[in-house]
């Protein structure tokens, strides 16, 4: 299924949530939003072999095939989201959305090719259409909220597959077009103006590989996540 596709359905998912929703004539909202993500990636901690530019093991000082210890860094980076959303419903409600988010994080490499190991600190950054589709609770101005949401990579800065070329032959499969996840949180709506505070986690990776090294962690494989909080401030038009 390509990313057409994926949008697609996304967007049939909006079209009903509108068709159920307006057929019971529980109100309507729609506004602009905008804020901050804090990020981070999770992989945990394995060891696996490093590969020349030929496909070939790495050496290193000693002659042995080199495996790098690659392993989770707890930085987060901060990163800019915004968009458009739509409200159907007053007391139990559907929260559609739209969004162009900015996220990251960062990993370690411990590189063991040296008679002493060279840690290297990998940045990552990209950016996403976020789609989340929230079912939330309303009292008062108080709201709680949350749901699946889908997330469509449309660029990053090049240094997770940079990194992770060294790692595994299969990059393009390595590396995810779109994740799923949920974003759960509370909100408080003032007049026009909303500020709403969300979680969000994964639910399938960002990139994934097998590790032909022995992992730390006792799985076969590499699987790198991201993990988010999310602040924003929102206007509703009408």
């Amino acid at each position: 299924m390509n990313i057409l596709t994926k949008v697609a359905c996304a967007c049939l998912l909006c079209i009903f949530a509108f068709s159920n929703v307006q057929a019971q004539k529980k109100g309507f909202a729609f506004g602009i939003k905008g804020g901050v993500n804090l990020s981070r990636l999770t992989m945990g901690d394995v060891f696996t072999t490093r590969y020349d530019d030929n496909g070939n093991p790495y050496l290193g000082y000693d002659g042995k095939e080199v495996r790098d210890n690659l392993k989770e860094s707890f930085n987060t980076r901060t990163g800019a989201v915004g968009g458009i959303w739509m409200r159907f419903g007053k007391t139990i409600f559907i929260q559609p959305e739209v969004l162009v988010s900015t996220k990251g994080g960062s990993f370690k490499i411990i590189q063991n090719d040296q008679e002493t190991p060279v840690e290297k600190t990998i940045n990552v950054k990209y950016s996403n259409i976020d789609v989340p589709l929230l079912i939330g609770l309303k009292g008062g101005p108080f709201r709680i909220l949350a749901g699946p949401v889908t997330s469509f990579r449309i660029g990053d800065n090049q240094r997770l597959r940079d990194a992770f070329k060294y790692y595994t032959s299969d990059l393009n499969n390595a590396m995810s077009e779109a994740t799923f996840g949920y974003q759960l949180g509370a909100g408080l709506d003032l007049g026009n103006f909303s500020l709403d505070v969300r979680k969000e986690g994964s639910f399938t990776n960002l990139a994934s590989f097998q590790v032909s090294g022995q992992p730390v962690n006792g799985g076969a494989s590499l699987k790198q996540k991201v993990s988010s909080w999310q602040v924003t401030l929102g206007l509703k038009l009408f």
